[in-house]
């Protein structure tokens, strides 16, 4: 075992380099493999298809998940030949299943896809998968309405689901109709009863009978963002130009969506294929510590300059 080289950029197959890290080192790992045999990626001469790259990605996802103690996501796209969907993403997750891997359900990128990637008689690709797992039970650590927005509706308001027994009730517990959900113990009125909806602030606070007590209005909670992450490629809005000079560049705020709603601050977030230097310039920016991979000399060169970039941003912005 290696210490954990925090803040670099190193060359050489991920999977061999990773072998080398001590289990549950790192907070998360980020990344877009070479997508099977569908470009040309310089010296690196990448031709595994179907399910020979399947394979290949089985091991990573196998060794990523050894050292990980959170999440692990990789975006994944098959490719289309002769009218027929290679389906890789899908047998992916079949044999990522199969070998016992937990699952999270998939995200999905939402971007306005290449023209013409739909052929002559079929539909612009619009999305890409996000296969993600992670270990057993709960993630040690996420925020996961810190990329949401505020909710539509007031607490209590007009969104509601359906329980297994048929009745209604909406994000708080209450049923819908009411203009408040039920008061806890603490005298708060919103009594958010799932994980995912944090009250933002505190207001109202004054004493009764020796206690501290919550009266009138706490404002709302952040909406869960959701697992379609849309926003346009391409142009400027990749976040550096630097980006494009990668043969396949994903844009800086799909990384900082995984970073900030699933690395705490100050905890480190491994790109196996670094490229452009993407995820770890993101992680730079906002204040996690970062180990990038590549196994082109010319990508760590690229994810180098990325970096001086984005420490230099950081100065000017802080």
């Amino acid at each position: 075992m290696i210490e954990l080289p925090e803040n670099q950029i190193i060359c050489g197959d991920c999977i061999e380099v990773m072998k080398d890290y001590p289990k549950d080192c790192v907070s998360l790992i980020f990344g877009s493999p070479p997508y099977e045999n569908a470009r040309y990626y310089g010296e690196l001469n990448f031709k595994l298809k179907g399910q020979e790259w399947v394979d290949w990605m089985v091991k990573v996802f196998q060794e990523s998940l050894r050292i990980c103690n959170g999440l692990v996501a990789f975006v994944i796209q098959g490719r289309t030949r002769n009218y027929r969907w290679s389906a890789t993403p899908a047998l992916l997750m079949a044999d990522l299943h199969r070998a016992g891997i937990h699952l999270r359900l998939s995200p999905i990128f939402n971007r306005i896809g290449i023209p013409g990637s739909g052929g002559p008689d079929w539909l612009r690709c619009d999305y890409e998968y996000i296969i993600c797992v992670s270990k057993p039970g709960r993630l040690p650590w996420s925020d996961n309405t810190v990329m949401g927005h505020p909710p539509k509706w007031a607490p209590g308001g007009a969104m509601s689901h359906r329980l297994s027994d048929g009745s209604r009730v909406n994000q708080w517990g209450g049923a819908p109709g009411r203009k408040l959900a039920e008061t806890r113990k603490d005298g708060s009125r919103q009594s958010a009863k799932r994980p995912s909806h944090k009250e933002l602030t505190k207001r109202g606070m004054r004493r009764a009978n020796g206690e501290r007590r919550l009266h009138g209005y706490s404002l709302p909670v952040m909406a869960n963002p959701g697992n379609i992450i849309s926003g346009h490629v391409g142009g400027g809005a990749m976040g550096s130009q630097l980006a494009h000079k990668n043969e396949a560049p994903f844009p800086e705020y799909l990384a900082e969506f995984f970073i900030r709603s699933f690395c705490a601050p100050e905890h480190t977030v491994l790109d196996p294929f670094s490229g452009s230097g993407t995820t770890i310039a993101t992680a730079e920016k906002f204040g996690r510590q970062w180990i990038g991979i590549d196994i082109r000399e010319s990508q760590v060169l690229l994810s180098q300059k990325r970096i001086l970039e984005a420490k230099q941003d950081k100065r000017l912005f802080t």
